[in-house]
C-alpha cells in the first residue's frame, strides 16, 4: 500500500481527535475511492448496467418498479448533475 499525506486545518484535527474510535485513514481511503469511481464514470461517459445495478442495490434503491423510460431519463439527469458537480469541484494547492 502507498502512503499519502493530507493537510487539514487545525480546527478539523481537533474535532477528529474527539472521535478516536474512527479509523480516519479508512474514511479517507473510502472517500477517495468513491470520488475516483465518480470521475471514471464521468470521463467514460457510460456506466455498465451491471455496475449501475450494483451501485443502486448498494444504495438501497428498489429498481423493480421503475420502467425503462424512467430509468433512462433518471440516468441521463444523474450524469448531467454528476458532470456539473465534478467539473466545478475546487481544489487548493
Amino acid at each position: 500500500m502507498v502512503n499519502l499525506t493530507v493537510s487539514i486545518p487545525p480546527e478539523l484535527y481537533e474535532k477528529m481527535k474527539k472521535h478516536s474510535e474512527v479509523k480516519w485513514s479508512e474514511v479517507v481511503r473510502k472517500a477517495l475511492a468513491n470520488y475516483v469511481d465518480r470521475l471514471e464514470i464521468v470521463e467514460g461517459g457510460v456506466i455498465s448496467m451491471k455496475k449501475l445495478s450494483k451501485k443502486l442495490r448498494d444504495s438501497g434503491v428498489d429498481t423493480s418498479s421503475i420502467n425503462l423510460k424512467e430509468a433512462i431519463e433518471f440516468y441521463e439527469e444523474g450524469r448531467k448533475q454528476e458532470w456539473k458537480r465534478s467539473s466545478t469541484t475546487q481544489t487548493s494547492s
